[in-house]
């Protein structure tokens, strides 16, 4: 009876064992598999700096292309809050707004006329309608005409329109 106790044991340690063993080659295959997936390799790089390298990584105010260089987000540095008429009643807006720019020199042109775009944005919000901005095309519609009227006073002050996309981070309607 003594021999079959041992027995019992040892099959226990060697169950335990091959368990243990499984267990970190499951591990390093999970690690390894993470790795190659997510880790980008060099000629990735090289790949990426070189089409950069060639679209121009900044664009300056004189050539006015808004399309090349590196997507940047220029906050506007409080939300815009306004009472905007509506056909039954009128509704109180707030809208938090952030500007897409492409390229330090646009980030930086932006910045310096954020009191000029303040003013343009909030024209083209206090002249909108509520019933139209309960409607997501009427919000769409909303953001299309900010950008058009943002580049046009870009254009007419800075010389080019800076400003690739108005963008909606917070719309909150009572």
């Amino acid at each position: 009876m003594a021999e079959e106790e041992l027995k019992i044991e040892e099959g226990g340690k060697k169950g335990k064992l091959m368990i243990i063993i499984i267990a970190a080659v499951v591990i390093i295959a999970g690690g390894a598999a993470a790795f190659f997936f997510l880790g980008g390799s060099d000629d990735d790089m090289a790949d990426v700096q070189a089409v950069e390298g060639q679209a121009g990584a900044a664009p300056s105010a004189s050539t006015g292309s808004a399309k090349s260089g590196t997507a940047l987000y220029v906050a506007m540095p409080r939300p815009f809050v306004l009472n905007v008429p509506g056909a039954g009643r009128d509704r109180l807006v707030e809208i938090k707004v952030q500007l897409m720019v492409r390229g330090s020199d646009s980030e930086e042109l932006a910045k310096s006329h954020i009191p000029l775009i303040e003013g343009t944005l909030l024209q083209v919000f206090s002249s909108s309608n509520a019933d139209d901005l309960v409607t997501e095309a009427g919000k769409i519609a909303l953001r299309e005409q900010s950008l058009r009227d943002v580049q046009a006073k870009m254009q007419e002050i800075a010389g080019a329109d800076v400003v690739e996309e108005v963008l909606f981070t917070g719309f909150v309607m009572q």
